[in-house]
């Protein structure tokens, strides 16, 4: 009988090892989730046809380059450390055999630069170059500086250092020239097409003005000079004329304001020899008067045909027009309720490629126009999210990046007709837990004032009918951006998105909103009235969600919270403050406490009326403290540029007087958008250990 037994088992075992084994999905943990690459910068080079991009990985920062025909991406430099030191001003050289980069972050007013490792060496912002030919090419460090522009003709390149333009030729060992040296920071530095002039913004504060440097004469001359604030000077193809834009001065604080119209913005095209000028287009008053960007190189885009292409938003939706750079009535491309965003033109100029949410408002495909007008056509289309379209030099190939709800963001290229392919397959890890992602759901719920609002819901898997889980609302800073149904195209909400899939891998019910002052949904939902420190209209879908949640059957109303950061920290703070009844607990990411402190990092100056900075004040959740008894965590780097650390400081001493739980990580010398994939996870594991355990571990 055993004997029998034995057999059975023996043969049950050999036909178990015949089956076809079945993959176990990989296992859904932060760690896997931000191992993915995160690719940025994509841009295409001036002569044989390559392709050039910026790949984060783990933190690790590198160049990659491909080229055809097989456009297999390969790493140029090779950076191995978390180290926090930003990559960025990718620039081709002319004969698309050097690259120009800058690494390292920005300086401060004080004119340190992050150093996120507190490395006791200091850390350095620098402009370097690197051959993208040789097969083990060793980076050149040119100067300490950013904003470099490499000159037309491939001898050197400018940029700007301490606010000042140098000049770094290619030949030869010598250090950088100074070229430029007058009052105001210089920004926006553009060489003309044959490369003999050098135009740029010199900013100061209250106006600024466009000038053009005539490299052989060593001369330098301003654009029709005002005292009004000019930018994005553009050359035409000739090199002969300088359009840029013009904003009138105004003294009105417009930061964290509803700001729907204003005097009228203007395109002014320049003769570069005489600096004589000629408006050829201005904005008409009321929506669309105040001027809103576009993600492109430059806001001018000179087109062929001479017509120049901006975005405006006179019908309440951000559109792409061009106008006759002579001067004339401007033409609507890209009709529609909808919004642009990221737009490059073709490299023969004729034509516009770009990025926009039409028909999908919480997605975005590619799209392109003939700079003169005409139909639009689709380029992309499905469930994926697609920006940055590029056209190698030669037009035979489109290049951009894509994401989806559950694989992240990758570069590829799309050669003819044919199916888009990766830039550089196999780099996404294979442990990535793609398979076992969920899919978030758009939904549309009310606000407390009854704004209808979308959002992005997250379902877990696996929860049973009757069964009640806990509860999370996340809110995206900005406040001008929007969270979309997959991985995010900006690093930052990238991570988040990232955090949302993992949270709800551990079995909450996430909803991400998109909250009015928020981006996507055109100009009347974008500047809400009375948002941000003009009343915290927001408030109303803070309130929504909360309630959104708690009457779902899935959701225990008990167990409701919520987390964001910068803007969305505030947001969170302000329904602990407001609403502790509606939420248990929250995580506040380096949020705005009091705007009057918050207007003031970016504004030093800022000097209100009093009317003004009471409601700033009421604003804020600093007036509302009396009302907040939930726990909350709060995370902040101390080195924040954007949120001053003070506002944290203030917050826990204030809190801790009403006896409120406060727990708290503090990351030394990080700053406002984490630099290290290491504070990213200290961060996120802090924040799913304290909703685990003050919400009840979801599963």
């Amino acid at each position: 009988m055993l004997r029998e037994r034995a057999r059975l088992v023996l043969v049950f075992v050999v036909l178990l090892a015949g089956l076809p084994r079945v993959a176990r999905p990989a296992a859904v943990t932060l760690e896997a989730l931000l191992a993915a690459p995160f690719p940025s910068e994509l841009l295409a080079s001036p002569a044989g046809g390559k392709l050039a991009w910026i790949q984060n990985a783990n933190g690790v920062r590198n160049l990659w380059v491909a080229e055809p025909p097989d456009y297999k991406g390969r790493q140029i430099t090779r950076y191995t450390q978390d180290d926090g030191q930003q990559l960025g001003g990718l620039e081709w050289t002319p004969d698309g055999k050097g690259l120009i980069y800058v690494r390292g972050g920005g300086p401060n007013r004080q004119g340190d630069v992050p150093n996120p490792t507190s490395d006791p060496a200091g850390a350095e912002q620098a402009v370097w170059r690197v051959a993208v030919d040789a097969p083990e090419a060793t980076p050149v460090k040119i100067g300490g500086g950013h904003g470099a522009a490499v000159s037309p003709r491939g001898d050197g390149v400018a940029f700007v250092n301490h606010g000042k333009v140098f000049w770094s030729p290619f030949a030869g060992k010598g250090e950088p020239v100074q070229w430029v040296e007058v009052r105001g920071g210089a920004r926006q530095l553009r060489f003309s097409p044959d490369g003999s002039k050098l135009a740029f913004v010199s900013d100061r504060g209250d106006h600024g003005f466009v000038g053009v440097y005539d490299v052989a004469a060593k001369v330098l001359r301003w654009m029709a000079p005002s005292v009004d604030s000019d930018s994005e000077p553009a050359w035409s193809p000739d090199s002969s004329r300088v359009a840029f834009l013009r904003s009138p001065a105004s003294d009105k604080v417009t930061l964290f304001h509803a700001n729907v119209s204003a005097e009228p913005w203007s395109i002014l095209v320049a003769d570069a020899a005489t600096g004589q000028a000629k408006t050829v287009w201005r904005a008409e008053p009321g929506a669309g008067s105040a001027f809103a960007e576009m993600v492109a190189a430059n806001q001018v885009l000179w087109g062929a045909e001479d017509r120049l292409v901006f975005p405006w938003e006179k019908d309440g939706w951000l559109h792409l027009y061009s106008v006759p750079a002579a001067g004339g009535p401007a033409t609507l491309l890209t009709p529609g309720d909808f919004e642009v965003e990221y737009v490059n033109l073709t490299p023969d100029r004729r034509q516009v490629v770009f990025n926009s949410n039409q028909d999908d408002l919480d997605r975005r495909h590619l799209w392109r126009v003939d700079v003169s007008g005409g139909r639009p056509v689709q380029l992309t289309k499905g469930t994926g999210i697609e920006w940055l379209p590029v056209l190698t030099v030669d037009g035979k190939a489109l290049a951009y990046l894509r994401s989806g709800a559950k694989r992240p963001a990758e570069a590829v290229v799309r050669i003819g007709t044919g199916e888009a392919q990766p830039l550089a397959a196999g780099t996404i890890p294979s442990g990535f837990p793609e398979s076992a992602l969920v899919e978030p759901q758009p939904v549309i719920f009310s606000a407390a004032d009854g704004l209808r609002i979308h959002g992005q819901l997250f379902l877990p898997p696996g929860v049973k009918p009757g069964e009640r889980r806990p509860g999370l609302v996340f809110f995206h800073g900005g406040s001008h951006r929007q969270m979309l149904l997959g991985w995010h195209y900006i690093g930052y909400y990238n991570n988040a998105y990232a955090m949302n899939q993992y949270l709800a891998a551990q079995g909450y019910v996430v909803l991400a909103v998109n909250y009015r002052s928020g981006t996507g949904y055109g100009l009347s939902f974008r500047e809400a009235p009375a948002q941000g420190a003009t009343g915290a209209s927001e408030f109303n879908d803070v309130l929504g969600a909360g309630l959104y949640l708690r009457g779902r059957p899935d959701v225990d109303p008990a167990r409701v919270g919520l987390w964001g950061g910068s803007y969305g920290g505030y947001l969170t703070a302000l329904g602990l403050a407001r609403a502790s009844n509606l939420f248990a607990a929250g995580v506040d990411f380096h949020g705005v406490h009091d705007w009057n402190v918050g207007i003031r990092t970016f504004i030093p100056g800022y000097r209100p009326k009093p009317d003004e900075e009471r409601l700033a004040f009421e604003s804020s959740p600093m007036a509302w403290l009396d009302g907040w008894k939930s726990p909350v965590l709060v995370i902040h780097g101390d080195d924040d540029r954007n949120v001053s650390f003070s506002e944290t400081v203030d917050l826990v001493e204030a809190l801790r007087k009403r006896h409120v739980e406060v727990e708290q990580l503090i990351l030394p010398d990080e700053i406002h958008g984490f630099l290290r994939t290491a504070s990213w996870l200290a961060a996120y594991r802090t924040a799913a250990d304290f909703f685990d355990r003050r919400l009840g571990r979801a599963r």
